[in-house]
Formats: structure tokens, sequence, C-alpha cells
């Protein structure tokens, strides 16, 4: 019993990072694909793959409640991928994304 304690104590932490992730996505002409992180408890981070022979400019909101969205626009070359991070100052609950991309 001892040991069944100490393990779920010890995944506790790793579990507690986990926040839901809504992205809401506009792709214009581009063949852009992307992958969501719960990366620690104030950070978001998206990852912007593009399988297109056209390079993109993208503009990606981040948005955790009642504080302040963090806009980043990122040229992402063809055949490349892309992170793009925000930090916030509150635990993040649920975060939004707003992905915006065209051709360069």
């Amino acid at each position: 019993m001892k040991k069944f304690c100490c393990v779920v104590l010890a995944m506790l932490p790793l579990s507690a990072f986990a926040y839901s992730i809504d992205v809401d996505k506009t792709l214009d002409g581009v063949q852009i694909d992307y992958t969501s992180h719960d990366t620690t408890y104030d950070i978001g981070n998206i990852t912007l793959n593009n399988y297109g022979a056209v390079p993109a400019k993208c503009s990606v909101v981040l948005r955790n409640g009642p504080e302040a969205p963090r806009t980043r626009k990122v040229q992402v070359a063809a055949k490349s991928s892309v992170d793009v991070t925000a930090k916030f100052n509150r635990e993040i609950i649920k975060l939004y994304i707003t992905l915006k991309c065209e051709p360069q």
C-alpha cells in the first residue's frame, strides 16, 4: 500500500499542468497544421507546420481569460515548422488560440 501511495503522489505534479486548449483557425490557401501543447501552468505553446510549397505569414493570438491577449506574428517557410509561445501572469485554466494564416 505504501508503494502505491508513493507512486500516486509522485505522478500528481505531472497531471497538475493539464489545461484545455481551444484553437480557432483561418487558413487562406496555405497548408498549415498545428499542434498545441500545455507546457507549464502559465505558458501557452503551439507548433505550426507548413506542408505546402508556399511560405506563410501567420498571426497567433493567445488568450487566457481576463488577461490581455498575447499576439505573435510569425513567418513559416515552406516545408518547415515554427514554435510560438506566450507567458501569462496567472495560471492557465483554459487557453484560447486564434490562428490566421495567409500565403506570403
